[in-house]
């Protein structure tokens, strides 16, 4: 068999990792999941990410004819893209790791390129899925807390420290509900799949009720739920249209798990964008396209970007 160039794609997440060996084209040409295992402490958090790369790499020896040419790896938290290092991420208890290096160690000298998660997500959403030709999008998440990604030309903006897209910290509600950030009245504290968990199973009486079951109650007519999903989407639509504002984008991606409810969500969400807009454009506000496959598919361009910037010996 001709050999097959390749990179590899790691997505690491809070309870499990998605990877791939990813084609020139784009195509997988294998796919692998493994569980974080965040329990055993960050340590092995980060034993379990390289043992999980190396893997990929002997796999794609054997059955691609070659090893790969370089890896992309998107990870949560704050990271130093620039330098390689994983800064600080809550969820996983890890603080300044230098993955990039410990993973070109391990790879035997490949180039390595880190990301940040929903940044590495935006940037296949933008390239080839929901934002695909779109010069300028923005990409919202919302899941547990609220990020984003802001794109511009095909490349994500990351900005002047690593923070740019925070979006989930604008203050939408000021004296609301505390956030983990330090401010009140955060965006994430009220829209996010979590906020809207938290809202429902307060409303409903359940405190096993999360936000997907809110929106089959909304589908269902429900009084109570439908105020509820309707708090949430007014702020959600405050913190777009700050974001509109400075931004200017010509498409808006929303995904994370509250997107999953479709038209429950999108429907309200565009008429109460609109309804707030004035002299702003109003861009195309549309699902995302990749779902769970976003990270890894975009630590994959992550790693091909690498590769084309490279300058040749």
């Amino acid at each position: 068999m001709k050999p097959v160039k390749h990179v590899i794609a790691l997505d690491v997440g809070g309870t499990g990792m998605k990877a791939a060996l990813v084609a020139a084209d784009g195509t997988l040409l294998h796919e692998a999941r493994r569980a974080t295992g965040r329990e055993r402490g960050p340590d092995a958090v980060v034993e379990t990410i390289q043992d999980f790369a190396a893997e990929l790499l002997a796999t794609g020896r054997e059955r691609f004819g070659r090893a790969a040419s370089a890896a992309g790896v998107a990870v949560p938290g704050i990271v130093d893209a620039d330098h390689g290092i994983a800064v600080y991420a809550a969820n996983l208890g890890w603080r300044d790791v230098p993955l990039r290096a410990l993973l070109t160690a391990r790879l035997g000298g490949i180039p390595v390129a880190l990301g940040h998660d929903v940044r590495t997500g935006g940037l296949a959403e933008g390239r080839i899925g929901a934002g695909r030709g779109a010069d300028r999008f923005l990409f919202v998440p919302l899941g547990t807390g609220i990020a984003g990604a802001i794109g511009i030309a095909g490349r994500i903006e990351a900005g002047a420290h690593g923070y740019a897209g925070e979006i989930g910290h604008i203050v939408v509600r000021p004296g609301g509900p505390d956030c983990g950030c330090g401010q009140r009245g955060c965006l994430e504290t009220l829209a996010s799949a979590a906020a809207v968990s938290r809202a429902w199973a307060a409303a409903s009486g359940d405190p096993a009720a999360d936000a997907a079951d809110c929106a089959k109650a909304v589908e269902s007519g429900d009084a109570r739920a439908r105020e509820v999903w309707l708090a949430a989407v007014e702020a959600l639509a405050d913190g777009l249209v700050t974001a509109i504002t400075l931004l200017d984008p010509r498409t808006l991606i929303i995904g994370g798990g509250l997107a999953e409810a479709g038209e429950t969500l999108f429907t309200p969400l565009r008429k109460a964008v609109e309804e707030r807009v004035t002299f702003q454009r109003l861009p195309h506000i549309v699902p995302a396209a990749l779902g769970d496959t976003a990270g890894c598919l975009g630590a994959g361009l992550l790693a091909w970007d690498l590769l084309a910037t490279e300058v040749p010996a």
